[in-house]
């Protein structure tokens, strides 16, 4: 079988290794433009602040690929022909294959501004955008981000480890307001603040300035405010990378779109990871899943379909963490910014508004947990996973947190202060400890 994966991220890679582990006849070949080996995408910033080392993000040694037969060629892929079952690369030369995996990933959204083609305005995706950072923000005085999502924290913190000031542009009212509650989001508000980032709220981008030289020099807010800069981060947000897919008669939407096998329309052509959009979702879940465990998750299960073993994709239990400068973040299950109809939220903070947590339950009784919202916090996956799969009672959990708490021998313990407040807010449902060991902690840096 001459299997050819298109992306080297994780996706990609996942299902590479996981194709020679299934058949180790299988020629299977990684064609990537973007670095001539794979990296951890989730690792860039570290590397921008000093932190990690470009070879620090490589998870497998130069001679990996050599060792299980996996051939990698830096090339782009322009062209598909799926009735011949061949690929037209950059470099002049063709592909042909078997069974062929899109793993294109994601490209950052650009919204038409003017002047956003201005040397020293980008995203951050990928390892050339991080190459082009490096370039532009050396030895700058100010740096503009524009939008309130994860990347634009990233940014953020980015540019201040650098002593550069960081002027941050978020059109809704508070940050990242389609995910956090008003509370949570107030949380990493005080992050900004602590770290003397400025946050414009309600503010929105209209244009890009540039100088002779074809560089920005300023930006013009909506409200007519002009802020000079001399480099932009566009933080808002990404689309599937439909470039060669587009070339093809494989269907797609926003997305590739893919059936429960992450199948196209066109056999023997695949899609996963950030690229792909199912055309039906499974109930409570999302068309289009732009995470590094669901990309993961997708190139291990599409790689046993491609060996003859059809699996269909189940992600399970939602979760995701981030880190907002020097705050923790972790979801889990339902957790949505606002009220919703049939669920019921409990939420403590500790007073020093380093430490959160949100707990979500069912209105009705017996009250089943359905998601968590932790900040600060360090959370067991298995733990909570297993309580919202058995529709747990938000009673048993509170009885219980101590089973979910990481690493409780290093920090201030506040499991009686989070029962004591849960038992405060809901009084018709009285909580007693049952278990005293692995208390609750929150991190300090």
């Amino acid at each position: 079988m001459r299997l050819v994966i298109i992306g080297n991220g994780i996706t990609g890679v996942t299902c590479a290794v996981a194709v020679r582990r299934l058949n180790p006849e299988a020629r299977i070949t990684l064609v990537s433009a973007e670095s001539a080996h794979h990296y951890s995408r989730t690792a860039l910033m570290y590397v921008y602040m000093g932190h990690l080392r470009p070879q620090d993000i490589k998870p497998y040694e130069d001679w990996f690929w050599a060792e299980n037969r996996l051939e990698l060629v830096h090339a782009s892929a322009t062209l598909l022909n799926t009735e011949e079952q061949l690929l037209v690369l950059d470099n002049g030369t063709t592909l042909a294959y078997d069974q062929l995996l899109l793993a294109t990933g994601s490209a950052s959204k650009l919204y038409g501004w003017p002047g956003q083609h201005l040397a020293g305005v980008q995203g951050l995706y990928n390892l050339p955008d991080l190459q082009a950072m490096t370039r532009d923000t050396h030895g700058i005085s100010r740096g503009v981000v524009v939008g309130g999502g994860l990347i634009g924290v990233e940014l953020a913190e980015m540019l201040h480890s650098r002593g550069i000031e960081t002027l941050v542009l978020v059109r809704e009212a508070r940050y990242w307001a389609g995910v956090l509650p008003p509370e949570e989001a107030q949380l990493v508000d005080r992050q900004f603040q602590e770290n003397h980032v400025t946050v414009r709220y309600r503010t929105e981008l209209r244009e890009i300035l540039g100088d002779t030289q074809g560089r920005v020099r300023a930006v013009v807010t909506t409200a007519g405010e002009e802020i000079a800069c001399q480099w932009v981060g566009l933080a808002t947000g990404v689309a599937p990378n439909l470039g060669l897919a587009l070339t093809s008669n494989v269907e797609t939407d926003r997305g590739i779109l893919v059936d429960e096998y992450l199948r196209t329309n066109v056999p023997n052509v695949f899609a996963a990871g950030d690229c792909a959009q199912f055309r039906r979702p499974a109930s409570g879940e999302v068309p289009i899943e732009q995470l590094w465990y669901t990309g993961r998750m997708q190139g291990e299960t599409v790689a046993h379909t491609i060996c003859g073993h059809p699996t269909p994709y189940r992600r399970g239990v939602w979760f995701n963490s981030a880190k907002f400068f020097n705050l923790e973040y972790q979801t889990y299950g339902q957790a949505p910014a606002g009220p919703t109809p049939g669920l019921t939220s409990f939420y403590w903070e500790h007073p020093s508004a380093r430490g959160a947590l949100r707990i979500y339950f069912r209105s009705e009784a017996p009250h089943a947990v359905v998601g968590f919202n932790a900040m600060g916090l360090r959370l067991r996956q298995a733990v909570c996973e297993h309580w919202i799969q058995q529709a747990t009672a938000v009673a048993t959990v509170m009885a219980q947190l101590g089973k979910a708490n990481f690493d409780p021998e290093f920090f201030p313990q506040h499991e009686n202060t989070i029962v004591k407040a849960f038992n405060q807010q809901f009084p018709q449902q009285p909580v007693v400890l049952k278990h005293r060991k692995g208390l609750f902690n929150f991190t300090k840096r």
